[in-house]
């Protein structure tokens, strides 16, 4: 099992600033991608932003404002998120694809989800 905990969320202002995290605990074996998605009201989710190794990958949306980053050595994720937009207001849920025993193959795993708000 996996247990992929978010924190970090809240209401901020447009122009503003939140940093997420998520930290991962189980029984993780290998852990091949972690990311942030995001389902904004009426819209279905999509991918903020993805590092696996060294490689980092953003939606066009957030390039330049969003940097993530990974610490393996407490399998955490964080997201950097300046100059919010109103337009960034979503659930951001935490991802990580990876081999988690009792299984010997790679799969999907998602956090609860953490709200952020931009708004006035």
């Amino acid at each position: 099992q996996v247990q992929l905990v978010e924190s970090g969320g809240g209401l901020v202002q447009p122009g503003g600033s939140l940093r997420l995290s998520c930290a991962a605990s189980g029984s993780i074996f290998s852990i091949n991608v972690m990311g942030w998605y995001r389902r904004a009201p009426g819209k279905e989710r999509e991918l903020v932003a993805v590092i696996s190794g060294g490689d980092t990958n953003y939606a066009d949306s957030v390039k330049g404002r969003f940097t993530i980053s990974r610490d393996n050595a407490k399998n955490t994720v964080s997201l950097q998120m300046n100059s919010l937009k109103p337009d960034d207001t979503a659930v951001y849920y935490c991802n990580l694809y990876g081999i988690v025993r009792p299984l010997n193959y790679a799969t999907n795993h998602w956090g609860q989800g953490t709200q952020v708000t931009v708004s006035s």
